[in-house]
């Protein structure tokens, strides 16, 4: 059975890996810390997928997991990420690097994004990512019309920021 659970935990965390990339991209300055932070993400999402009950898509929770580590790290204002050794899994994953060449007309929106606070950089990542504003809430442990009218202020921050 434990076989059968990795094997399904590879194939899900490898068809969905480029959501931990664009929220370390979000959430990082370098590659240095951007790898520091896919690979902590990748442990939380292994030691949660036990948990993972298919209440949600997988995407949605992985979302979920990516951004409460990204931001909890985030808030400890440290720049060495610690990681866990997830012994037996960790060789079996594949990690695409990330090619940002397709955004680098993106380069001023994420510096943008940067500035903002942490659930403003989570509502923007997931509104980019075509979620809709249940997903959003969902996702974010807030309701529906709190995220819409959070994701409202967060777009006049950005246009300040990006128009000043």
């Amino acid at each position: 059975m434990q076989e059968s659970l990795e094997d399904k935990f590879l194939s899900d965390f490898e068809s969905n890996q480029n959501i931990v990339h664009k929220i370390c991209r979000i959430y990082t300055t370098n590659k240095n810390d951007h790898n520091d932070l896919f690979q902590e993400i990748t442990i939380q999402v292994w030691k949660n997928y036990s948990k993972f009950r298919g209440d949600a898509k997988f995407s949605t929770w992985m979302y979920r997991v990516a951004l409460n580590t990204a931001i909890s790290l985030y808030r400890k204002s440290t720049k060495a990420v610690r990681t866990q050794d997830i012994s037996d899994v960790a060789y079996k994953i594949k990690s695409v690097e990330y090619d940002d060449t397709e955004e680098l007309q993106l380069k001023a929106l994420y510096k943008a994004v940067q500035r903002l606070n942490d659930i403003d950089k989570a509502l923007v990542f997931l509104y980019l990512e075509d979620k809709s504003y249940r997903e959003i809430s969902d996702t974010l442990g807030i309701s529906e019309v709190n995220a819409r009218v959070k994701m409202n202020r967060a777009k006049d921050k950005l246009k300040k920021i990006l128009n000043p």
